[in-house]
């Protein structure tokens, strides 16, 4: 991340990382398992048999207090209609007037509870095949079935806007949605600091060392008490007989992580292209070792996942670089034309090495912060590239290996162009390249007989791409690939090629006015007064 910063630190504001959506699912575990509900209604309540209509009771119970609970505190409570069903609607859009709403009036609480019918864990009692001695015996079996979830969109004195989802039959199962940024804005705003924050980052802080202190400030021994708080308040209710005679404290497991490293720019020119290099550059050199690299993750044959980069347009019109390492997702894209972020999404804590406990956040945002680093730091190092006429100089010298001596690398070489260019596309090739798969490669992209560029003429140039530090040999095989040098040397001849002779080329042969003809139109001769403008500009630069 040093070189990045370094690249474009006269442009940047500042730079902070942190936590953006927590996803932590509740439990209870002496209710999780059918011996444990028949210790609960049998031996607790004295209810034999354990009927379907027992365990429906208890969801009854639940939906009538939640139901008195909305109507005596005047909280909006439906099922989501036909609109807010439709694809790409979110219900946190609906529900924001609400939330503004309660921040205009300085409250806390539930400001609104959806509805929704959805699948969940739950119990399922039915009579056994064969008859039994005891004609009350019932079997219980634990399997996922349809029922009403509630999700209270709740605004939090500490974590700030949040909402908890209670499923409403046993075993009572709770998901919570945390967004550390909200949780930022308040330790802020409690702080008398101000900032400007706009759709989940923050574009503007009078101190930047005290947001990035506030965000590291976000742990469990913050987050448990106010999952226990409103779980309490919200959740199903249970009896002091049954809390001294079963455990019911909740435990709390990390379900998703998304964690995030933003770049707030000064000013907006630069963003753009700088993220349209940057994703094209990571599309040509994010390697799956690379990859692996960046995630901290051992690479080896028996590895379930992906481990390839992707680059897709959203609908909404910008585009997205998604690199894909087991089911870790990392994310870079720039919004606003203002910041550009850097973004990890974890899917399963045991892909880091870490159990999925609530006490296991600290540990986790270590491994986080140094993914997110490794990630920028790549990318800085692919878009530090400069035109170093020394280094072009030094490659197309010869160099000896041994007795021989072997001829240098020319940057108007196009077949080195496209060796290169293909090379830098090795992602699929964990164990390297083979000479006949590099061969079948270029005939293939650029659409070239094997007379065209033979076999030999390959070999010729694999060896001097060698020989000046390049390529290398995978172990003792017979396969190649791109050294550290290599990708560097790699990435700048292809971008040279494509962003700069490409258009200086079709500027020079471009139609340019000449004096002597007569401007049709007014726009022609702002046109020439342009042209004529920008030429003294670069006279004046050859000059300088």
């Amino acid at each position: 991340m040093e070189t990045f910063r370094k690249l474009f630190a006269s442009l940047l504001t500042f730079v902070y990382h942190c936590f953006d959506r927590v996803v932590i699912q509740g439990y209870l575990p002496l209710l999780t398992r059918p011996e444990h509900i028949v210790h609960f209604f049998r031996d607790v309540h004295g209810i034999y048999p354990i009927t379907k209509q027992a365990l429906r009771q208890r969801t009854r119970d639940y939906q009538h207090w939640v139901e008195a609970f909305a109507r005596n505190h005047r909280i909006p409570l439906r099922w989501p209609d036909k609109d807010m069903k439709k694809k790409g609607f979110r219900q946190e859009d609906y529900v924001r007037p609400y939330l503004r709403a309660m921040e205009r009036r300085q409250r806390f609480g539930v400001y609104f509870i959806f509805k929704s019918m959805e699948p969940g864990p739950t119990f399922h009692s039915r009579l056994p095949k064969y008859p039994t001695d005891d004609p009350h015996y019932r079997i219980l079996k634990r399997n996922w079935s349809p029922y009403t979830h509630y999700y209270f969109y709740i605004r939090d004195e500490v974590l700030g806007p949040m909402i908890l989802c209670v499923g409403s039959f046993l075993p009572f199962q709770t998901r919570y949605w945390i967004n550390g940024h909200s949780f930022i804005a308040g330790q802020l705003q409690h702080q008398g600091i101000a900032f400007r924050k706009n759709d989940n980052a923050f574009l503007w802080v009078a101190d930047p060392p005290a947001l990035q202190a506030a965000a590291d400030r976000l742990s469990p021994e913050i987050i448990r008490p106010r999952l226990d708080y409103w779980t309490w308040v919200l959740g199903p209710k249970f009896s002091q007989k049954d809390r001294a005679a079963v455990n019911l404290r909740r435990h709390y497991s990390l379900n998703q992580i998304e964690y995030c490293l933003n770049f707030v720019f000064r000013r907006n020119f630069p963003i753009h292209k700088l993220f349209e290099r940057s994703a094209e550059l990571g599309v040509f050199c994010l390697t799956a070792d690379k990859i692996a690299q960046i995630f901290g993750v051992r690479k080896h044959t028996r590895l379930r996942g992906k481990l390839h980069s992707l680059l897709e347009k959203l609908d909404h019109g910008h585009h997205v670089l998604r690199i894909y390492c087991k089911s870790l997702v990392a994310r870079m894209y720039e919004k606003f034309s203002t910041f550009f972020r850097v973004e990890i999404c974890v899917n399963q804590i045991k892909d880091l090495g870490l159990n999925k406990g609530l006490e296991n956040l600290d540990a986790l945002r270590k491994k986080l912060v140094a993914a997110t680093d490794r990630l920028a730091g790549f990318q800085g190092e692919l878009l530090d590239v400069h035109v170093d006429f020394p280094l072009f100089q030094r490659l197309a010298r010869p160099v000896c290996s041994g007795k021989s001596k072997i001829p240098g690398i020319k940057l108007q070489d196009t077949r080195m162009i496209r060796l290169m260019e293909v090379l830098l596309h090795g992602g699929p090739q964990l164990g390297g390249w083979r000479t006949a798969q590099i061969w079948q490669a270029i005939l293939t992209a650029f659409t070239l007989s094997p007379q065209a560029y033979t076999l030999n003429q390959l070999r010729y140039d694999l060896r001097k791409m060698k020989g000046h530090g390049l390529l290398e040999r995978v172990g003792k095989h017979y396969a190649y690939r791109l050294t550290d040098k290599g990708t560097r040397v790699a990435a700048m001849f292809v971008l040279f090629h494509k962003r700069v002779c490409g258009p200086l080329a079709n500027s020079l042969f471009h139609h340019r006015p000449t004096s002597g003809s007569q401007p049709p139109v007014k726009i022609e001769v702002a046109y020439r007064k342009a042209d004529a403008a920008i030429q003294s500009l670069i006279d004046q630069l050859a000059a300088a």
